[in-house]
């Protein structure tokens, strides 16, 4: 039998704390990066044009880059919005119902991302 001392918490999110912060500032900073790393392959000499765009996408190494990086985004995304309708949104059923369109709107834009990424 479990002994409680002191004053009885209740957690509402139990166990995201440090971990969903601590996520949200590496997904962020690897966005940073890769944004970075896309404006200075762009600001290279040359003509910007869709062959100049579709040339920094086409290498395999690029591809798989920008795939973990729209992994990054979805994954601060939800976290993000999951924190926002556990702290704004009190009905139990509507934050449900706005939880699970979150998700369904984040597969979707997955889905056409990757579809956008390997159509190149």
């Amino acid at each position: 039998m479990a002994q409680n001392f002191g004053s009885k918490r209740i957690v509402v999110g139990a166990h995201y704390g440090l971990r969903d912060w601590l996520s949200q500032r590496v997904t962020a900073a690897l966005m940073a990066l890769f944004t970075l790393l896309v404006i200075v392959q762009v600001l290279l000499p040359g003509e910007m044009g869709y062959d100049k765009w579709a040339a920094i996408f086409s290498s395999q190494w690029m591809k798989a880059l920008t795939f973990v990086v729209i992994v990054s985004l979805l994954y601060h995304a939800w976290v993000g919005m999951r924190d926002v309708w556990m702290d704004y949104v009190k009905p139990m059923g509507i934050r449900l119902a706005l939880q699970i369109f979150t998700i369904a709107w984040l597969v979707g834009c997955a889905g056409w991302a990757i579809q956008v990424l390997w159509r190149l």
